[in-house]
């Protein structure tokens, strides 16, 4: 067998000092160096993915490929032999099988079917060295890892160049802002627990250092604006959904600037979209008998006192940088009443709203949003339910409840966010809690104003509910056949009695006659 030719010129390619370029150099003075990098880049490896290693002989493939592959199994320990004989190995991942190969005794991509290749691939995290003599056979989408010694007259160790080709070149940018921004704020070493997700495209991770601290990493990257669906706007922009984290920072210092109980922002990268934040911890509001009153009591008590408080509509994000909160118009409020039929009337009923009926359905609800949109205003946060809502029992009064995901934020009717908490889409509420703290937030408001007026707010709360439920049906029915989350629609039967119920208000009678004259929906 022909020995390995050593690659050669690797270090002479320029670094690139903006930690937002699609290439990204490191010098590893040494070993441990070497397993810091493998460790991260383990982090950030998901089932699918493949990374290549170049570089000549004795620059440092197999080292980093077994230090990636030691963190991808949770096994420091692990014997990873190198596999120029064998060709390729398979591990039992933590996440998923990991395949470690070395194409040099590989004629062509003709061998690696034989082999196997590419249901062995299919699902794992792929590594491969020498990967120039079958590179047909890999995804164009990938993680080119350059490797090459230092000369000793230089100071000796190892550079490593990381390019990311497809989609992977996004990934890479990302990468390298994330590892900037965590050896920033001293939680370079911390280990990294990916997390449930919410319905959203973001994603979260918990970081927790060997003193035992923990943060949350905030991964949202800048959402891309959808189809134009009216007047040239997107879904998200007709809805007024925020479209980078910016929103998020805006209003999470407003809210602590308040004294509430947001998180602290411990590091930040506004262009790519990443925040290290404080970890509120695991206390919630719920139990497994459902609410528990005493917290949700505060909560809608933290809901009058936001809602009493003058309130400004823009906000700092950073030095020459501010958000403005947009309104909750009648653009938004209609778009998102829409789903009900794309989605729910659709999906789940199995009909078609006609032309006429479509017409109906929207003039109906743009003459019962009305004491919404011209009424009191104030901050909305609009998730503001039992999953975003954190019980800290350490803290005094209002600031045990702790807040997050209030990216999406408008200027709205005050009511909307109370009944985002009273009729929670995934958790039951009693009634008689509902009622009892509906009273509790009107008593609280009209003793800081006795100008409240209950009977409109009353008439507002019913109206805001039917317009979140009717949205709901549509938005899990939507996860469930565009998304593939059918979790989502074991909720649908409690949304449909909250819509039943928030209908009987009579200032609501026209629509109630819309949704029963079409199907009886809402089914009690």
């Amino acid at each position: 067998m022909a020995s390995k030719p050593a690659d050669s010129g690797l270090s002479a390619l320029p670094p690139g000092p903006d930690p937002h370029v699609p290439v990204w150099e490191l010098t590893l003075a040494d070993e441990e160096a070497t397993l810091d990098l493998a460790r991260f880049i383990a982090d950030e490896l998901r089932p699918g993915d493949v990374v290549t290693l170049s570089g000549g002989l004795g620059a440092g493939k197999t080292t980093l490929a077994r230090a990636v592959i030691r963190s991808l199994t949770g096994d420091p320990g692990m014997e990873v032999p190198s596999p120029t004989y064998t060709l390729m190995q398979i591990y039992d991942g933590q996440r998923c099988p990991v395949v470690h190969a070395d194409f040099y005794r590989i004629a062509g991509p003709g061998e690696l079917l034989e082999m196997g290749w590419e249901e062995a691939t299919e699902s794992a995290i792929t590594l491969v060295e020498w990967p120039d003599r079958a590179e047909e056979a890999l995804a164009r989408s990938r993680l080119e890892i350059t490797l090459d010694m230092i000369p000793p007259e230089q100071g000796g160790g190892r550079v490593a160049i990381m390019v990311g080709t497809g989609a992977f070149g996004e990934r890479v940018t990302r990468a390298r802002a994330l590892k900037a921004m965590l050896l920033r704020t001293g939680w370079d070493q911390a280990e990294r627990t990916p997390m449930t997700g919410d319905a959203s495209s973001r994603a979260y991770e918990r970081l927790t250092r060997a003193d035992g601290a923990t943060a949350i990493l905030m991964i949202s990257p800048r959402r891309p604006d959808g189809p134009a669906i009216r007047m040239g706007r997107s879904y998200s922009d007709l809805a007024r959904l925020a479209e980078s984290i910016h929103a998020f920072v805006a209003m999470d210092r407003g809210l602590r600037a308040l004294n509430f109980s947001a998180p602290k922002i411990y590091g930040e990268d506004l262009d790519i979209g990443l925040l290290l934040i404080e970890d509120l911890g695991p206390g919630g509001v719920v139990d497994a008998n459902g609410p528990i009153p005493e917290r949700y009591a505060e909560a809608a008590a933290l809901l009058a006192k936001l809602h009493q408080t003058p309130l400004p509509h823009v906000l700092p994000v950073g030095d020459d940088l501010e958000h403005v909160i947009p309104p909750y118009d009648a653009q938004a409020m209609l778009i998102e009443v829409e789903l009900f039929l794309d989605w729910y009337l659709k999906y789940r009923i199995g009909t078609t709203a006609s032309g006429a009926a479509r017409s109906e359905f929207l003039n109906a609800w743009a003459d019962a949003l009305e004491p919404a949109l011209y009424g009191p205003q104030s901050w909305v946060l609009r998730d503001y339910h039992s999953p975003n809502l954190i019980w800290l029992p350490e803290r005094e009064g209002l600031a045990r409840v702790g807040l997050i995901d209030f990216q999406d934020a408008v200027i709205g009717p005050p009511a909307y966010d109370l009944v985002s908490l009273l009729q929670d889409a995934r958790i039951d509420v009693p009634a008689s809690l509902e009622i009892k703290l509906l009273s509790q937030y009107c008593r609280l408001r009209r003793e800081a104003d006795e100008s409240f007026d209950l009977p409109g707010f009353t008439k507002v709360y019913a109206l805001m509910g039917a317009q979140r439920a009717t949205k709901i049906l549509g938005i899990f029915t939507r996860l469930d056949i565009r998304d593939g989350k059918p979790g989502y629609l074991d909720h649908i039967p409690r949304i449909e009695a909250y819509l039943a119920r928030n209908l009987e208000h009579p200032a609501l009678a026209r629509l109630k006659a819309w949704f029963t004259a079409h199907g009886q929906y809402p089914r009690r």
